[in-house]
């Protein structure tokens, strides 16, 4: 998911420096760091509270995917109808969007937290660095795709990218309701 959405990132925004690639690979290999650390916490201290709110995690991821592709595309829409799709890609991404594609990305991995469970604080705090140093490195990948992509889809890059978007929120969703 954080591959595909970083994907749809450089689609957006085919100009988009190495700092901000860093940035967004960074935030996605964080959320994904903290979300299994934040369910092997709950493990080990609230799992009674928590098992009722696991229900909700991808019904959560879909609605802010869809609002962000939603966005992506109405903004994709608007630039081929006469705005300038260069300024549109200038503002880049917000803080705002970016940690919301953080959340929507990485909120199923807090059901890794229950695999390791057994794991001691070290070998969770170890297994959750393995995690975000293969994010990071996956999520660079897709933005570097994303950016040559971008670059030859031109006007048509955002609207692809939030139609991604969409569909990864779908396909948690279907995932979950089909028990996989």
């Amino acid at each position: 998911d954080a591959f595909s959405v970083s994907m749809a990132n450089g689609l957006h925004d085919p100009r988009m420096s190495r700092g901000t690639m860093c940035r967004i690979a960074g935030t996605f290999a964080l959320f994904q760091a903290v979300m299994p650390m934040t369910g092997w916490v709950c493990v080990h201290t609230v799992v009674e509270y928590f098992s009722a709110f696991e229900r909700f995690i991808p019904w959560i991821a879909l609605v802010l995917l869809c609002y962000i592709g939603g966005k992506m595309l109405i903004e994709g829409i608007r630039n081929r109808a006469g705005e300038d799709a260069e300024e549109e890609a200038a503002k880049g991404l917000s803080l705002g969007g970016l940690l919301m594609q953080g959340v929507a990305t990485s909120i199923d991995a807090l059901s890794v937290g229950f695999t390791i469970a057994e794991y001691d604080l070290s070998m969770a705090l170890v297994s959750s660095l393995i995690i975000a140093v293969v994010t990071f490195c996956i999520c660079m990948g897709g933005l570097i795709l994303g950016k040559k992509a971008g670059t030859r889809l031109s006007g048509k890059a955002s609207i692809l990218g939030g139609v991604i978007l969409i569909a990864i929120g779908l396909k948690i969703l279907i995932e979950h309701l089909l028990g996989a």
